[in-house]
């Protein structure tokens, strides 16, 4: 037979006489990427736990809403009750009584500050007080927003058609 050399590559020249014939080598080469298979499967495993995540995080969400609106409830319903305990003494005027709704919607005589807004608000004033005398309370008062209040009783709550349990 004729001369035999290799190259770096694997493929051999073979020289007979003039003749040079290059064979190359029919190992298969590496390849560096994913199958489509494999790129379904991985799709699938995403699609699969991202049905499980995202009612989860709607709850979460749901939950953070409530719970800020029974922590503002309970901040305004503790000052209401601050409120009728100072009215029992002698420089509230001897005489215990709920806060109106002007006072309890007027900054720094109620509640320290302005009163804390209701997340579930649509009306586009978040603090607001209505007027609910003769209301039970969970009744939403017009529209929905701020918080509904009836001095009579003086009892809070969120003037919103959200299911608070307050």
């Amino acid at each position: 037979m004729g001369i035999q050399s290799h190259n770096a590559d694997g493929d051999v020249n073979v020289r007979i006489g003039a003749l040079q014939i290059l064979l190359r080598s029919t190992t298969p080469t590496v390849s560096r990427g994913f199958t489509l298979i494999e790129l379904i499967v991985s799709l699938v495993i995403v699609v699969i736990l991202s049905s499980f995540a995202v009612p989860m995080y709607l709850d979460y969400k749901s939950d953070a809403l409530r719970a800020a609106a029974d922590g503002a409830r309970g901040g305004i319903q503790t000052a209401i009750q601050g409120f009728e305990i100072w009215s029992a003494t002698d420089s509230g005027g001897g005489n215990p009584r709920f806060p109106t709704v002007a006072e309890l919607a007027t900054p720094d005589v109620v509640v320290q500050g302005e009163l804390p807004p209701n997340p579930y608000d649509n009306d586009g004033v978040p603090n607001n007080v209505v007027d609910a005398t003769g209301q039970s309370m969970g009744t939403i008062i017009g529209t929905s927003g701020g918080w509904a209040y009836n001095p009579v009783t003086g009892l809070v709550w969120a003037n919103s058609a959200a299911k608070l349990g307050l």
